[in-house]
């Protein structure tokens, strides 16, 4: 919308990427602030709760917690992008598709636990598995329509090491299901997911923006995708969004974000990694989430071929749980080496 104005009426202002972004990222903060208590309120009413997991360590207070509050977010982080953002951008609207198209799965999910009770309810794996990949592959599609570059970059070199052509298909949707399925791994405390998610998001949407920038593309020689940088409006309110929705998360959390938040913040995160040429990148991105993935990958391979479990508790967050580390401590830690994994992840992009 603002967009359109600033060419219908020549306001060169609201012309610029980056006033549309804060635009975006305050329009978005303060809906989700304004929704979500509301929201809260007619959940509590409605015992929309979060079912608590029986396995989980000492989780019993929060069993009235309400969930599903992803919805409100990206609700919040949609309007605003509506408002700010140049709609005719095949790559904004990818972005939008990524987040509404992962967010309904995550809220099938969410709505059948909540209607039976039972966290082991929902989407069965395979069910979920299969939505998730229908969901990439329609990305996945739109980017080939666009001709969108195949070719796989790593950190520390200037140009690529080669074309992946039509194999970017199954990379890309591996992509997608790795890092949705690490953030709703992750997303287990109060705020655990929340912080690590708005961090990765402000390094690549400096990542979105320079890959869209001629000028500051070729400064850090990195490539330079033309119109990529509008992206930069959605990923401005989608961090802010999540900032109103930390408000009411933070430790004790009085609303969970549930699978449709996090399954659409994980799919928006590894959307800008592909089109940010940063997929490998994203390992140090999203460490935290990394981290979280591996330690059930290890647990159940161990128990799997030796008997014996490596953690007390996997994901690992749990394992730290029932060595009597406080609760938010815990969250507070894995903020912080998110935090210093980003600040590495933006080094290197000078290093080539």
């Amino acid at each position: 919308m603002l967009y359109a104005l600033a060419h219908f009426f020549s306001i060169k202002f609201f012309g610029y990427i980056t006033v549309r972004v804060g635009i975006a990222f305050f329009l978005s903060l303060g809906l989700s602030l304004f929704l979500m208590p509301r929201y809260i309120r007619w959940a509590i009413a409605k015992k929309a709760n979060q079912p608590i997991n029986k396995y989980v360590p000492a989780h019993e207070g929060k069993k009235h917690t309400p969930t599903m509050g992803g919805a409100v977010f990206v609700v919040s982080a949609i309007i605003a992008t509506l408002i700010a953002g140049n709609l005719v951008n095949l790559y904004l609207i990818g972005g939008l598709i990524t987040i509404i198209g992962f967010g309904l799965v995550g809220f099938k999910d969410d709505l059948g636990k909540v209607l039976s009770g039972n966290n082991l309810e929902g989407l069965t794996p395979k069910g979920k598995f299969l939505l998730q990949i229908a969901v990439s592959l329609i990305v996945v599609g739109l980017l080939f329509v666009m001709n969108f570059s195949t070719h796989f970059y790593i950190p520390f070199l200037k140009t690529p090491l080669f074309d992946m052509s039509y194999m970017s298909i199954p990379f890309w949707v591996m992509v997608f299901l790795a890092t949705t399925n690490a953030v709703n791994l992750t997303d287990g405390l109060d705020g655990l997911a929340t912080v690590p998610s708005a961090i990765s998001l402000a390094t690549l949407g400096f990542i979105i923006y320079a890959t869209g920038h001629l000028e500051l593309s070729r400064y850090l020689l990195i490539p330079h995708i033309s119109g990529v940088g509008e992206v930069t409006i959605l990923i401005g309110a989608f961090v802010g969004a999540l900032l109103g929705f930390l408000w009411y998360n933070c430790y004790p959390a009085e609303i969970f974000m549930g699978d449709t938040g996090s399954l659409a913040a994980g799919g928006f995160i590894a959307y800008l990694a592909i089109l940010g040429k940063s997929e490998v990148l994203l390992i140090l991105i999203g460490l935290v989430f990394v981290v979280e993935t591996i330690s059930v990958i290890l647990q159940v391979g161990s128990y799997k071929l030796r008997g014996q479990r490596i953690f007390l508790m996997a994901p690992i967050h749990h394992h730290f749980e029932l060595k009597k580390w406080a609760e938010n401590k815990i969250i507070v830690r894995f903020w912080m080496v998110a935090f210093l994994a980003n600040v590495l992840a933006l080094i290197t992009l000078k290093l080539r």
